[in-house]
């Protein structure tokens, strides 16, 4: 019996030395783990306002006039960017891939700022650019499911897909009346004889003076104007009496717009 014992004791105690190396030995190896290194790296915050005649936007005031001289007012204001793109020196490009296609939306103050989740190498950046709208390609039925985007939906006989932008309000016709205005862009269709054709009226725009710097483990903060008034001027002069309420079946109306869309974005401050 007591062989056993001395044994019993023996065995637990080379077993409690052998815990005791293991976990001093594990201890030791994470104690001497080296730090993990800081990335250069920082985030961007964009900030998304809406103005005319270099203003804020007032919604529902009857108090603008457009260059073919309407006296107008608008109500609502909703569209779609993506690919967004922020170009760094010496050529490097950085495209936002967590959300690549962002809704905007006056009535909805969550869509106006965009904490864009991923991080972005610190450093000089010369431009930032993005798509109005989405390109055909992309641009498909049902990919939303849920609202606001799902409400932006265009109809299946005009091509599927959604509005790249809706700007609704009024204005006061040639007689004084005030009558709605439906400012709506999406894929254009055009009927020649048995012939149809679908127009992508989505365009790439290219920030003018985009340029900031990303300080390490800082937000750069970049405010994106959209100037309302430009929609309807340069290179065209875009007249409501002439297109009338809703121009989502004319073409013709729908590519003004996109062209004169291109200038219609400014960049703001730059924090």
């Amino acid at each position: 019996m007591k062989k056993k014992k001395i044994f019993q004791y023996t065995y637990l105690a080379a077993c409690s030395m052998l815990f005791i190396c293991l976990f001093s030995s594990c201890k030791k190896d994470k104690e001497e783990l080296p730090p993990k290194p800081v990335l250069n790296v920082g985030h961007i915050q964009l900030v998304f306002a809406h103005y005319v005649d270099g203003l804020t936007l007032q919604k529902d005031t009857m108090k603008y006039i457009n260059q073919a001289g309407n006296e107008y007012e608008v109500d609502e204001v909703k569209y779609f960017i993506s690919d967004v793109i922020f170009y760094a020196s010496g050529g490097l490009a950085k495209q936002v891939t967590s959300i690549p296609i962002k809704y905007i939306d006056i009535d909805i103050p969550s869509t106006l700022t965009w904490n864009i989740s991923e991080t972005f190498p610190a450093g000089v950046y010369d431009s930032i650019a993005f798509r109005f709208g989405i390109i055909k390609s992309k641009n498909i039925s049902n990919m939303f499911v849920n609202p606001p985007e799902v409400n932006l939906a265009w109809p299946e006989i005009l091509g599927g897909g959604y509005h790249l932008m809706q700007i609704n309000g009024k204005w006061k016709d040639s007689i004084q009346q005030i009558e709605n205005f439906n400012s709506h862009i999406g894929l254009g269709r055009v009927i020649n004889g048995n012939d149809t054709t679908f127009v992508d009226n989505s365009f790439p725009v290219s920030l003018a003076n985009s340029g900031f710097t990303l300080v390490k483990n800082d937000t750069s903060k970049i405010q994106i104007i959209m100037n309302i008034e430009s929609w309807y001027k340069t290179p065209y002069t875009y007249n409501h009496n002439h297109y009338g309420q809703m121009i989502m079946q004319n073409q013709e109306a729908m590519h003004i717009l996109s062209a004169n869309g291109y200038d219609v974005f400014t960049v703001g401050y730059k924090e």
